[in-house]
């Protein structure tokens, strides 16, 4: 890697548009709607206004026990179902996390420019290792931050779009930047986040008052899931004294959750949907919230089964997504590379 290479790293897209990075781990075998609704759909906006890249992390999904078999099943199911959600190969560079080296590369660098106290007070890490006990928690968990750092950094993201979960993290994205920088020139760009003030927020239909979660399995809703265990969870879903459908979280979180859910599918406002079912009963609220969600799982559904059942199609699209990465992460690396004095050898 020549200082020539070095040099012409570039922290532009090449098409101008400002460029955003994401990814979702394969650590379920569907996502659920919280994924969709909080994440997804808001990449399949971006890739039209933005230079997107999305990957599958892999590599982020290993800090914790795992199955070999299951991990390479569920990657592949998370890649189909990134494409079944409307993200186009030819428009955004969808992709595997571990089939981009470069991650991994950068994030020694970066390792080494982070403080192990800094790394320690990551909140996500003390609260999976206090759950799993310090003995058993890895290395990796550890520094998962620093490569999640090396996922935005590698591609000169401008922009990341994150939940309240993942701010801490991205703030040590955001420093590692800087850090970078200044002790070495100008190389990254420093990301923002992209934060979605409108996101439908669907709570578990079990109880309206907690966030949905793939750990209460009867008030989540999975997208892959049959259409009739999606009936039974939402005919079943908590409702509220009295009879009135009024959109109000405090006095009524279950009724409040349900307009929620079809407001999110039907491009409508939880208001205008409890004026639409006024003087009905929660049992039409509840029928409207099963053809709200099965008119949008029921394609999704199938448009996955197709790309599992061509193995071959679903490896093409892999490939073309990793090129495309690799292609933007090279001149990132190189520049890093040089730029920390390892020798490079002639291309």
């Amino acid at each position: 890697m020549t200082s020539t290479m070095a040099d012409s790293v570039s922290t532009t897209p090449v098409n101008q548009r400002p460029r955003v990075l994401s990814g979702i781990q394969p650590t379920a075998d569907s996502f659920q709607i919280g994924n969709y609704l909080g994440a997804i759909r808001r990449w399949v906006e971006l890739q039209e206004t933005h230079d997107a890249f999305y990957c599958v992390v892999d590599q982020h999904a290993i800090t914790v026990d795992y199955d070999p078999q299951i991990l390479r099943h569920r990657t592949l199911l998370s890649f189909a179902q990134l494409i079944a959600a409307g993200l186009d190969p030819h428009r955004a560079t969808i992709f595997v996390q571990s089939h981009v080296p470069e991650h991994s590369q950068l994030s020694w660098v970066l390792q080494c420019l982070t403080g192990f106290g800094e790394a320690g007070r990551m909140t996500q890490f003390k609260d999976k290792s206090a759950k799993e006990g310090a003995e058993r928690s890895t290395v990796g968990l550890f520094t998962y931050p620093i490569l999640q750092a090396a996922d935005i950094l590698i591609y000169q993201a401008n922009g990341v779009p994150v939940g309240e979960d993942q701010r801490q993290h991205l703030e040590l994205t955001r420093d590692l930047a800087q850090r970078f920088n200044s002790r070495f020139g100008e190389t990254f760009v420093v990301p923002e986040a992209l934060i979605v003030a409108d996101t439908a927020k669907i709570l578990d239909l079990a109880d309206p008052t907690a966030k949905m979660s793939k750990s209460s399995p009867s008030g989540c809703l999975f997208l892959l899931e049959d259409e009739r265990v999606l009936t039974k969870k939402i005919k079943t879903a908590v409702t509220d004294s009295g009879r009135d459908i009024v959109f109000d979280r405090e006095a009524k979180p279950g009724v409040s959750n349900l307009l929620s859910l079809i407001a999110a599918f039907t491009e409508r406002t939880p208001e205008q949907v409890a004026t639409d079912l006024q003087g009905r009963g929660y049992g039409d609220l509840k029928a409207a919230a099963i053809d709200a969600v099965l008119s949008f799982t029921s394609p999704f559904a199938a448009a996955v089964a197709d790309l599992m059942a061509d193995p071959a199609e679903l490896t093409r699209l892999m490939d073309l997504g990793a090129r495309r990465a690799r292609e933007a992460a090279a001149p990132t690396l190189a520049a890093v590379y040089d730029r920390v004095g390892f020798v490079g050898l002639p291309d």
